[in-house]
């Protein structure tokens, strides 16, 4: 697919990955057109070949004579998470790019609050906000890069008891109890902002991955390439869970561990490989 036109770009595209998630969906494109009215943006929805009519409700509620800043682009087939990003981001001309899960809300200020972050430290090619429960309880949005000790202490619940421990802390980070933005390892796929240059750098999410650890992948990709991922706290999102995962979540759970084994393999090799899968199938 020809590389869009940037020159006339907008300053901000959503890219949104939708499969039989269509309340979920219009609540999401509703949050960003009423908090994002000031900026110039575009919205693409990328669906994955949804069976509840996903497609159809977004056409209706949003037609393209009057909403000509949002586009629906069919996948043709569930191309799965990874993929199905990368088709919106072919598509997308912004100078930042937003990929935002169809499950999250955006609250009041947040965008702003994060373009200023972006525009105040240009070394930042990644961030994403505070995310919140339906019940406005704080959601662990930030992990650490997955390693042998902290995935035991996971398996083994230390980070229950000892949440700081370090070495054996578990995957999770605590940072959302912080005030200040922080640098993290990884940040949840269901809100990024992403600077268009740093995107050009460091390119598009692996689609080796169908589901789940690509936001892995990806934040040590940037972190790699010298753009490291940052948490925003003051900015926030509301993330109900489970818009596509709870349709299947058999499959989502294999999907999880099958990814897990991956993301291992292509950074850690094979060596530790069955240490890895002890400590994951103990868990």
């Amino acid at each position: 697919m020809p590389k869009p036109d940037l020159g006339s770009g907008p300053e901000i595209s959503f890219v949104i990955v939708s499969w039989n998630a269509r309340e979920y969906l219009l609540g999401c494109v509703r949050s960003i057109e009423r908090m994002c009215s000031d900026f110039e943006r575009e919205i693409i929805v990328v669906d994955n070949e949804s069976s509840d009519g996903s497609a159809e409700a977004l056409a209706a509620e949003f037609p393209s004579e009057r909403f000509e800043h949002i586009e629906l682009v069919r996948s043709g087939a569930n191309t799965g998470f990874a993929a199905a990003n990368n088709i919106g981001l072919n598509h997308a001309r912004g100078h930042f790019l937003i990929l935002v899960n169809p499950d999250v809300e955006i609250l009041a200020d947040s965008i702003k609050i994060l373009l200023d972050f972006m525009n105040s430290n240009p070394g930042c090619g990644i961030a994403g906000p505070r995310v919140l429960n339906a019940d406005g309880s704080i959601q662990e949005s930030t992990r650490r890069e997955p390693t042998l000790t902290n995935s035991l202490g996971r398996a083994l619940a230390v980070d229950n008891f000892l949440p700081r421990s370090g070495i054996f802390s578990a995957l999770n980070m605590h940072y959302p109890l912080a005030e200040a933005p922080a640098a993290v390892d990884v940040l949840s796929g269901c809100f990024w902002i992403v600077r268009r240059e740093a995107f050009e750098a460091v390119g598009p999410l692996d689609e080796d991955f169908f589901m789940y650890s690509e936001d892995v992948d990806w934040c040590r990709r940037f972190a790699a390439a010298g753009y490291e991922p940052s948490y925003v706290p003051n900015a926030m999102t509301i993330h109900f869970g489970g818009g596509s995962s709870a349709k299947a979540p058999v499959r989502f759970f294999i999907e999880l561990h099958r990814a897990s084994i991956q993301y291992w393999k292509k950074h850690h090799g094979r060596a530790t490989l069955p240490v890895f899968m002890a400590i994951m199938m103990f868990g």
